[in-house]
């Protein structure tokens, strides 16, 4: 079949495994939010905005009425949050969020991926997320700025940023703010649908790869963190110039 079947076989896979990672990930949010409260959105503001997170990364229907069905099931599942921190190839950053029911185990996944990726090495909680901010993302077609500003401050959210371009606008807001602004948004535009909807980090300043051995090294780190079965979101400060 040649080496072009092989390369598209390969790509198949590996974007069957991202789509697999994305779903185990919000089946896992989603449940929680479920958990938290009644496993009905319109009784759950928490599990309602999870769903518009789930829906804008393209997750199935299926998958989310699976992680809420689970949660109407009595099923008792103990996830704790745990964040790890460290330097990556070229002296970037990394941070690395997990959702786990065994936090010796995320612990283990991610130092090997430390570990075993040339010029990365774990740090101290607080060693590079001082350099990061928390915002809330919403990415939606909508080009009336006036309106969309009148509507957040009039619920006073807290906007960092507003740009439009090519009738694409981008909303960021206060971190804590995230509810009032999705809100607010969807009061405004009742039949949205988000490009992006969901809390984040950014970095304040990005650095720039172009050493071959580094770039490998660091898609080498972010491939076996996003692999980890209990790495949530990886954020990262890295321009890959190749």
């Amino acid at each position: 079949m040649g080496r072009a079947h092989e390369v598209r076989a390969a790509s198949m896979a590996k974007t069957a495994a991202i789509k697999s990672k994305l779903y185990s990930r919000f089946g896992k949010e989603l449940y929680i939010a479920a958990k938290s409260g009644v496993p009905d959105p319109d009784m759950n503001l928490s599990l309602k905005r999870k769903i518009a997170e789930a829906k804008s990364n393209q997750v199935p229907a299926d998958v989310i009425k699976r992680a809420i069905d689970k949660a109407k099931g009595g099923t008792d599942e103990n996830y704790a949050e745990a964040r790890y921190e460290g330097f990556g190839p070229g002296n970037s950053t990394v941070i690395v969020d997990c959702l786990t029911d065994n936090t010796n185990r995320s612990m283990t996944e991610v130092k090997t991926a430390f570990n075993k990726s040339k010029g990365a090495k774990m740090v101290n909680a607080g060693g590079v997320s001082y350099n990061y901010e928390s915002v809330g993302l919403f990415v939606f077609n909508y080009a009336d700025e006036d309106a969309m500003l009148e509507a957040l401050l009039e619920a006073e959210v807290d906007v960092t940023d507003l740009t439009i371009e090519d009738g694409v606008m981008t909303v960021k807001t206060a971190f804590t703010d995230f509810g009032k602004a999705q809100d607010a948004i969807e009061k405004l535009l009742p039949n949205i649908e988000f490009e992006t909807c969901e809390t984040t980090m950014l970095p304040n300043e990005y650095v720039t790869l172009t050493d071959p051995e580094e770039i490998e090294a660091f898609h080498k780190l972010m491939d076996m963190l996003n692999e980890a079965d209990d790495v949530n979101k990886v954020y990262h400060n890295a321009i890959i110039n190749e």
